[in-house]
């Protein structure tokens, strides 16, 4: 059974296949991850039900089956990689920033995390052969951060062969056209960048939600959805819930946008790319203080934390924290007029 024939689960009839599409479940593999609060939450049916529908999905893509440590390699090979065009830092992340998996830049006011998401956007576009994965982006803002003519710096701001292979990639017949321009490229980037503004935490969690409707009706087309970016993830959660007294509530809404977030990563084979502030440990005494916010939610979520600080001038230290398959380790870029660049390039 395919992943998208609700209709011929056998606790699913008509009206109940029309009520979980429209409420984003368009796919067994998207009911088989879903839990049944979750499904009758969003729609009219019980608790019952829903379990019923949640464990026929599950049978119909072989859900929670055991599987060899070879055939999960054999799976892993398959994520993709969003490279940074850098080799220190693609040494560093492994190859890129992972598809199936949340990486988490965190670091202080002016360090570089919304430079690495809007470089990401860019990146993430271009052709397997150059780094990319042929894909488009949703960002989500929540600090009005992003940057349309930052964008646009960035691309022309690509090597030329990089370029070149970007606008090859138009749906022309033949390919480019003398006509094709730098400004034609330009336009078409941003087409494929798909921003929209969280004004709170409710909505940035919302925003989510409708991310995965957006990847979903992009993921048969020749440019789907390859990489989210939330810049920043919990900006808006510490605003509304301060204090010790609504931890508890903020950390549970924090933890099902996560995997609002990560489903989106699974489901569609996207990167997710999420941003976070800092905060000053004053227990510590010695070595950097910084700390991300957040707490042990987003550590666990989190399958890869890199930190970013300030160096002299334009520079930016790039340390990776935490990752289960990769070693600690550091890298040196520059942040310029054409986007984030090696260390040595002038």
């Amino acid at each position: 059974m395919g992943g998208g024939d609700i209709d011929r689960l056998p606790a699913v009839g008509p009206a109940t296949g029309e009520q979980l599409s429209d409420a984003g479940f368009d796919s067994c593999l998207a009911l088989a991850v879903a839990s049944p609060r979750e499904l009758s939450t969003a729609t009219d049916i019980g608790e019952g039900t829903a379990h019923d529908v949640i464990q026929a999905a599950r049978d119909a893509v072989d859900l929670g089956e055991f599987e060899t440590g070879r055939a999960l390699l054999e799976r892993r090979n398959r994520i993709g990689r969003i490279s940074l065009l850098d080799e220190e830092v693609g040494a560093l992340f492994g190859g890129g920033i992972e598809t199936q998996s949340i990486t988490e830049f965190y670091g202080e006011f002016g360090s570089g995390k919304s430079q690495f998401t809007h470089q990401l956007c860019v990146n993430v576009q271009l052709p397997e052969t150059h780094g990319g994965l042929g894909g488009r982006a949703i960002f989500i803002d929540s600090e009005d951060t992003f940057r349309p003519d930052r964008i646009e710096s960035m691309v022309r701001g690509l090597p030329t062969s990089v370029r070149t292979a970007l606008l090859a990639q138009r749906d022309i017949e033949g390919g480019p056209t003398d006509h094709d321009t730098l400004e034609t490229l330009v336009e078409d980037v941003l087409d494929r960048i798909h921003v929209t503004k969280a004004v709170t935490s409710d909505h940035q969690t919302l925003l989510a939600e409708k991310a995965q409707e957006l990847a979903s009706e992009y993921a048969d087309t020749g440019w789907p959805v390859r990489l989210v970016c939330v810049d920043s993830l919990v900006g808006h959660f510490r605003v509304e819930y301060p204090g010790r007294g609504k931890l508890a509530e903020r950390q549970q809404k924090l933890n099902k946008h996560l995997h609002d977030l990560l489903r989106i990563a699974n489901l569609y084979n996207a990167g997710i790319v999420v941003t976070n502030q800092v905060t000053a440990d004053p227990d510590s005494f010695f070595g950097d203080p910084t700390r991300p916010v957040g707490g042990h939610i987003l550590g666990h979520a989190s399958n890869v934390r890199v930190y970013l600080r300030k160096a002299r001038g334009d520079k930016r230290i790039v340390r990776l924290v935490d990752s289960p398959n990769l070693p600690d380790g550091e890298a040196v870029v520059r942040i310029v007029e054409d986007g984030i660049v090696p260390e040595e390039l002038c």
